[in-house]
């Protein structure tokens, strides 16, 4: 499988330019070969969303990037579920 020429880095400024996120992490988990990552992503825009509307944005902001990849998992949080799950 070719690369896709997604790398972590390129991802990870995508997200926190496109989403304002404060908090990104991002796990390669196909192998090294760029095609399938999974993100999370703590953002302010994701409150008052539920997981779809949360999923809708961050597949917008992000859909050349998706489009070259073979999987995209995300979890997304606002700040203040992501500091309430740091603290349980």
């Amino acid at each position: 499988m070719a690369d896709s020429g997604v790398t972590k880095e390129h991802l990870d400024q995508a997200i926190r330019e496109r989403l304002s996120a404060t908090f990104v992490k991002i796990e390669d988990i196909s192998g090294g070969c760029g095609q399938a990552f999974e993100v999370t992503i703590v953002s302010p825009e994701f409150a008052g969303k539920n997981t779809l509307a949360r999923h809708r944005l961050v597949n917008k902001a992000l859909k050349e990037e998706i489009a070259k990849v073979h999987a995209f998992t995300q979890k997304s949080y606002t700040p203040e579920e992501w500091d309430k799950m740091q603290l349980a």
